[in-house]
């Protein structure tokens, strides 16, 4: 997963009149969200347009005190919220939010593509994606059972409830802006807990336009605090404040351990969603447009930069040079332009120290004796665009086999055998997702428990969705979102044991 900090500095210019482009323009706001106000702070900064690199705006820039101030009202508030709501209150709210999500679609979307450069269609993709984030936990929150549990005492009743973990601070990534807010605090108002959010400051105006409407769908006095910020601090006083009882990041693996280490000082409560380098096999009896297919999904969905892209095309020898054919024939039909023109397919990459990393791992791979078959340049004009890229003759020796890509780039592999390709697949620290194709059902089943991942995509490079435990095992991080699971992330346990009720 991408950090969520960014070295680009956009140009002072800009080349789009946002507010024209939406229906209801209040929902691109340049003002932080705390304590219930729409806050302008007297420093601002840039936000990137990445098909030009322009500025598309400039947002509030919060400091120290502005989220020791968040932390502070999300404490107070959060005692109120879970006393003086049920469940069933907390999911009619999430099931409000849901609706204006919805009615509001194509603002978010067009929000979303132009600060992160996504096409317009993988921007609405994403909304819809994140509003049903929401509409899952509205259900999940009238769902959280607890227990009766037989008790070895005599004259004792013993049961568990679960609770809400408290104020939790929330960590976002730019790739996903939409739908790795909605996934992280959906559960979190589910159960009963108040949320503090720094939003990616590549992509803060989409989590912004959210709040707007969580604030018009009737959310509780002080429980939603956003805080777009340049200020390293400010992760350094969510994963360290006594106030804050739990901390949800997504990013890269170094930004990860690091809170995790932070956060130790006060034993919060932490879920990591961190990097990846997911293994996308073909087997030789798969069927090569499906996999194809898959390969188009999870390698150049939003131009690579997604933590479960397929980072290493493992193929097997005797169908390398069909499905190497078939996969530049498809990546052949790629148009990049800007995200809100119609006709693209591919959109830029986030910002120019992305587009530097994946030429870097092109020319590393080239160095060491890898083939270009499709791509490999960057264009020439305006904004952060690298051709979709296919190199074959990869080895294990180069960057592109250690290192997370997260651009368009496809490395292919050949491989001999199963045994040779699952050694291949599980040698890295990483273990997000992976994928494999082929009609064997015996495979199929050894394959998917071997990998050593937390998901695998069998036959299909579609593995996320609202319903699916979503998080990795080893370097990519713990805890898991979304589905039956998510919830629990945010609570905590408690027995109550009762005794002599009957004497």
């Amino acid at each position: 997963m991408a950090s969520t900090t960014s070295d680009q500095t956009p140009s002072d210019s800009t080349s789009i009149d946002v507010l024209s482009k939406l229906q209801d323009s209040a929902l691109f706001t340049d003002k932080a969200y705390i304590a219930d106000e729409w806050i302008k702070t007297g420093k601002t900064f840039a936000v990137c347009e990445p098909s030009s690199g322009t500025t598309l705006g400039r947002v509030s820039d919060c400091t120290l005190e502005d989220f020791q101030r968040a932390i502070s009202v999300a404490s107070s508030a959060q005692l109120k919220f879970y006393e003086q709501t049920t469940a069933t209150d907390r999911g009619a709210f999430l099931r409000s939010w849901y609706e204006h999500i919805i009615a509001n679609v194509n603002d978010l979307s067009i929000i979303l593509s132009l600060e992160n450069g996504k096409t317009l269609a993988e921007a609405r993709g994403e909304v819809i994606y994140a509003a049903n984030f929401v509409s899952w936990f509205a259900e999940e929150a009238t769902r959280s059972y607890g227990h009766t549990i037989p008790s070895s005492m005599p004259h004792t009743t013993l049961i568990s409830v679960k609770e809400p973990v408290g104020v939790c601070g929330i960590i976002t990534p730019w790739n996903f802006p939409a739908a790795m807010i909605t996934r992280k605090i959906a559960p979190a108002f589910a159960a009963g807990c108040a949320v503090v959010i720094k939003p990616p400051s590549e992509t803060p105006f989409t989590a912004l336009a959210l709040s707007k409407l969580a604030e018009k769908a009737g959310i509780f006095p002080g429980i939603l605090h956003v805080l777009p910020t340049k200020d390293r601090s400010a992760a350094t006083e969510l994963a360290t404040s006594p106030l804050v009882n739990k901390i949800s990041f997504t990013g890269s693996t170094g930004v990860g351990k690091m809170l995790a280490k932070l956060a130790a000082g006060t034993l919060k409560k932490v879920s990591l969603e961190l990097g990846g380098n997911a293994p996308f096999i073909v087997f030789d009896d798969a069927d090569l447009d499906l996999a194809v297919e898959g390969a188009m999904i999870c390698k150049f969905r939003c131009s690579g930069q997604t933590c479960v892209c397929a980072n290493r095309i493992f193929v097997q020898k005797g169908v390398v040079a069909a499905f190497t054919r078939k996969l530049k024939d498809a990546v052949s039909d790629l148009k990049m332009g800007s995200g809100l023109d119609p006709a693209t397919t591919q959109g830029p990459l986030v910002n120019e120290a992305a587009v530097t990393k994946v030429l870097e791992h092109i020319e590393d791979a080239v160095s060491k004796g890898a083939k270009v078959e499709y791509g490999g340049k960057r264009p020439s004009g305006p904004g952060f665009f690298c051709e979709p890229t296919i190199l074959t003759s990869v080895r294990s020796d180069m960057n592109v086999s250690q290192e997370e890509t997260f651009g368009p780039l496809a490395a292919v592999f050949e491989f001999d055998t199963e045994e040779e390709v699952i050694e291949l697949s599980n040698s890295t620290p990483y273990g997000l997702a992976g994928y494999f194709f082929s009609r064997d059902v015996g495979r199929c089943t050894r394959v998917s428990r071997k990998l050593q991942v937390g998901m695998v995509g069998i036959n299909t490079g579609k593995i996320s969705a609202a319903e699916a435990p979503f998080g990795g095992v080893k370097e990519s991080g713990y805890g898991r979102e979304g589905s039956l699971y998510g919830l629990s992330e945010y609570q905590v346990i408690k027995s109550i044991t009762t005794g002599n009720l009957d004497k």
